[in-house]
Order: structure tokens, then sequence, then C-alpha cells
């Protein structure tokens, strides 16, 4: 299976939600359902089949982490040295070049993406526009909007 890329910080958010789920979530259904099998006839116990349901999406998404986790292919871009080439990882302010607008987004993976905190994913038509440019390029990017031109201001690797 292909590697996908994924922040360090990014991991660990998955690390997290992953131990939430086995050992808080996990239990508490458990618990739930014991509760709810006490009550009496499982055919008409809606309890017991709202319990069993948050149950089966519960060990799903640890099933989903699980895999998303052993295909990940972790870069931690502090540790390279910044020559202000766009990578996986960098944080690019980006200067649109019609509106004079500074926009700095930082390239992710797919599962760590929020546009409301700058975290594009690396398949955006954004990124893909970026990656692989140099700091004071100017490049030309295709979005469902139509193309911006940009400048490139900033490169960090943090």
């Amino acid at each position: 299976m292909n590697k996908v890329p994924m922040t360090l910080t990014g991991a660990e958010q998955l690390r997290k939600e992953l131990e939430m789920l086995k050992f808080e979530r996990r239990p508490a259904l458990s618990e739930a359902i014991a509760t709810a099998r006490e009550l009496g006839d499982l055919k008409e116990n809606a309890e017991y089949h709202a319990a069993r349901e948050e149950q089966g999406i519960c060990e799903a998404r640890i099933r989903d982490i699980e895999g998303k986790l052993s295909n990940a292919q972790v870069i931690d871009v502090t540790k390279m040295p910044n020559n202000g080439r766009v990578i996986f990882g960098a944080t690019v302010t980006i200067l649109n070049l019609d509106t004079d607008a500074e926009m700095t987004y930082r390239i992710v993976g797919d599962d760590e993406a929020n546009i409301k905190e700058n975290l594009i994913s690396v398949n955006s038509p954004i990124a893909r526009g970026l990656i692989g440019k140099n700091l004071g390029d100017e490049v030309g990017i295709q979005t469902p909007g139509g193309r911006t031109d940009v400048e490139i201001v900033s490169v960090d690797y943090i």
C-alpha cells in the first residue's frame, strides 16, 4: 500500500484520538451495552440498539485510524534545512498579485487539512501549484474559482 504523507503534529493527534477511543470510549460503550442488556427484551430495547450502533462507529474509527497510522510517512520539516523551496509541511506566505492580499498556509496531509486554521491539503489546487516552487517565484494557480497569480513571499519549515 502507498505511504501517505503526514506531519508530526497530525500523527500525534491521530495517536491521541486512537488512545481516547480505545481506553475511554470503548470501555464506556461496553458498559452502556451491559447496562442496556439488563433492561430486558433486546428486540425492543432502544438503548441497547443505540449503544451497539455507537460501538460499531467507534470500532470503525479505530480501524480507520490504525490503517492511516500504519501507512503514514511522518515528515518533520523542522529537521530539514530551509532552502526556500516549498515542500510538504512547509508554511508558505503568498501574495495575491491581483488583490495584494497576503495569505499564509501550511501544507499538510489530507486528514489534517482545516482551512479555518490555514492548513491546506497537499492535494489541494493551491498546494499542488506551490509545491516544488521557490521563494520569490511568481506562480499561476488554477483553482475552482479560476486562475490566480501569486508570489511566494516566505517559506518556513516550522
